[in-house]
């Protein structure tokens, strides 16, 4: 069966997720961690793409993206894919695939649920077990967004520069938003978005989107399609 063709809307954030292929780590050591880092600074750049959000764990990785283009997040993805698999296998001396098949994604409704998706991957090091609170771990986006140092990846969306007139209430504000937490339900449902590439949102925003693309985003009655039975003659 063919692969649909992912949905990319420029200018709309877009949660991804790539996995190691059968839970594998994809980072080893700090080495392998900066490597990786550097290639997503490099090609984000050249291919304009914002990164508004991200954590590294050892097996998986996700990240906000907002891009330019319809094409542009997977020029970027497909980049480094290549390159750190390259690097990867050469280093460690192995050979094979390293990704669990194509990364995945999920278009996200910005007004409901941006800052949600955000705390949703900062916290991820939380509960995967490996963190006691977000700030502990260091390979996120979370300590720049708080204002606990300076990471040139991060590009923060315009919806987090609105959580304050300054950098102290805007890191404020983010820091109350992750401790406060998020429930069971809206983690459920963006882990099985994103790794269903279905789209996040209100009901109003779906239909907005279905507007722009032949792709289904409203959800589809389960079963065949009714036919109308032929008139008699």
């Amino acid at each position: 069966m063919a692969r649909h063709p992912r949905l990319a809307l420029p200018g709309y954030p877009h949660h991804v997720i790539q996995r190691g292929n059968n839970r594998q780590p994809i980072v080893l050591d700090e080495a392998d961690r900066k490597m990786l880092y550097s290639l997503w600074m490099e090609e984000s750049q050249r291919h304009k793409v914002a990164v508004n959000a991200y954590v590294l764990l050892d097996n998986h990785f996700h990240m906000l993206l907002t891009p330019p283009s319809e094409e542009a997040m997977s020029l970027m993805m497909q980049a480094v894919g290549r390159s750190y698999v390259r690097y990867f296998n050469q280093r460690h001396k192995r050979s094979g695939t390293l990704w669990e098949g194509r990364y995945k994604s999920s278009v996200i409704d910005s007004e409901a649920y941006l800052l949600t998706c955000m705390a949703y991957i900062d916290l991820n090091p939380v509960r995967a077990g490996v963190a006691e609170a977000a700030e502990d771990f260091n390979w996120s986006s979370y300590k720049h967004l708080i204002g606990q140092k300076i990471d040139k990846l991060v590009t923060p969306h315009a919806l987090y520069w609105g959580l304050g007139n300054t950098p102290f209430s805007r890191e404020a504000a983010y820091a109350a938003f992750v401790a406060a937490g998020l429930s069971a339900s809206i983690q459920k449902d963006l882990t099985e978005s994103v790794l269903k590439s279905r789209v996040v949102g209100r009901p109003e925003f779906l239909k907005s989107l279905q507007k722009k693309t032949q792709r289904p985003i409203l959800p589809q009655k389960a079963g065949r399609p009714f036919k109308t039975p032929p008139k008699n003659q």
